[in-house]
């Protein structure tokens, strides 16, 4: 139920106008890719160097000019960016969606090639059928406040140390295993840190 409100919130603030352009991101490591389009327009494609928000911002200002519109619907995938992309972009008075990876659905018998601009031209078109009505395209996830991904953060660092541990344990049991050595050394006389960890 929730789902279907938050659905429905947005597309009564992101309902796309005759003239309206799209742009899609695909975020990599070094670099993003841009395609930006209108209904029946053609799409022009940017890259960008990842992070650089004054690339970004002028990549929408050129299209914009080009294709005298001054509204402007986007997205991307939720991924290791994050929110603060999602935040910079409204701010800068585009309407963006955040899309769940998980839910696009992939002709797994279709053979095509994968591109970074393959990508992003597909998520152009999932963003303009989202917001022509289609529900079942995608499904677009809630940006949280800072103040919920703060208090998300302490539980999340924890979770992150613990699976260091358990794989640093993992990889040094291995390496005793490969002289020979299966019982825990004691670790009498050793410093204090390192016995709390031999006794959890």
């Amino acid at each position: 139920m929730e789902m279907a409100t938050t659905r429905t919130v947005l597309r009564d603030q992101l309902t796309a106008k005759p003239g309206d352009l799209y742009m899609s991101l695909e975020l990599g490591d070094k670099h993003w890719h841009i395609s930006i389009g209108g209904e029946r327009r053609s799409v022009s494609h940017y890259i960008v160097e990842a992070g650089h928000t004054e690339e970004v911002a002028d990549c929408i200002a050129k299209a914009a000019a080009r294709l005298h519109t001054a509204r402007v619907h986007s997205c991307y995938e939720a991924g290791r960016d994050g929110w603060w992309l999602h935040r910079w972009l409204t701010e800068l008075g585009v309407d963006n969606i955040v899309v769940d990876p998980a839910s696009i659905e992939v002709n797994r018998r279709a053979r095509r090639a994968k591109t970074d601009r393959l990508d992003a031209e597909g998520m152009l078109r999932v963003l303009a059928a989202w917001l022509a009505g289609d529900g079942q395209i995608c499904s677009m996830l809630r940006v949280p406040t800072p103040e919920e991904e703060d208090a998300k953060r302490p539980h999340r660092e924890r979770e992150h140390l613990v699976q260091t541990k358990v794989r640093l344990e993992n990889r040094i049991k291995a390496l005793l295993f490969t002289q020979g050595i299966r019982s825990r050394p004691s670790l009498r006389g050793a410093p204090p840190l390192l016995q709390r960890t031999r006794s959890s």
